[in-house]
């Protein structure tokens, strides 16, 4: 599989649907640095289509949150000089589904945090599938302190 994504690095016991790669029904995400945020390849499979051919809209929103939710994660992370991202949680995110996203082609998602407060991180994410916008987001993403129930959640 070469190079390990941040899911598997910082969170490899995660269940969580979109990104968890210990979710054996989840859709294991698998997200990689680059200079300005995160990126990812996804490949669709036969129960992710909404009607024949074409993708469901609630399948794109769970891959642009937990998508930008790493990307947040990572750039708190580095922002506080630490070696471990913090738990983060979506405290908002907004998904605009511009055409129809097609199946059996490679979805291309990227990321990029576009303000940085502290534990807070404003993230836009686009997905790109045969060389079209088909879908864009943005969210606000939050390091979590102990007592909150997501706390552990990647441990």
């Amino acid at each position: 599989m070469g190079e390990d994504s941040v899911q598997e690095k910082y969170a490899p016991n995660s269940i969580c649907f979109g990104c968890g790669p210990a979710n054996q029904s989840g859709l294991k995400i698998r997200s990689f640095e680059t200079e300005k945020g995160l990126k990812m390849t996804f490949e669709t499979k036969e129960e992710h289509q909404a009607f024949p051919g074409m993708i469901n809209g609630g399948i794109l929103g769970t891959l642009l949150d937990c998508h930008g939710n790493w990307t947040a994660a990572i750039a708190i992370m580095k922002s506080r000089g630490e070696q471990t991202p913090p738990c983060t949680v979506t405290a908002r995110y907004t998904v605009k589904l511009r055409r129809p996203t097609p199946h059996d082609v490679p979805l291309e998602i990227t990321s990029q945090v576009e303000s940085l407060d502290g534990d807070r991180a404003e993230v836009s994410m686009k997905l790109i599938a045969n060389g079209e916008l088909c879908a864009q987001g943005d969210g606000l993403f939050v390091a979590v302190k102990e007592g909150h129930p997501a706390w552990h959640r990647w441990h």
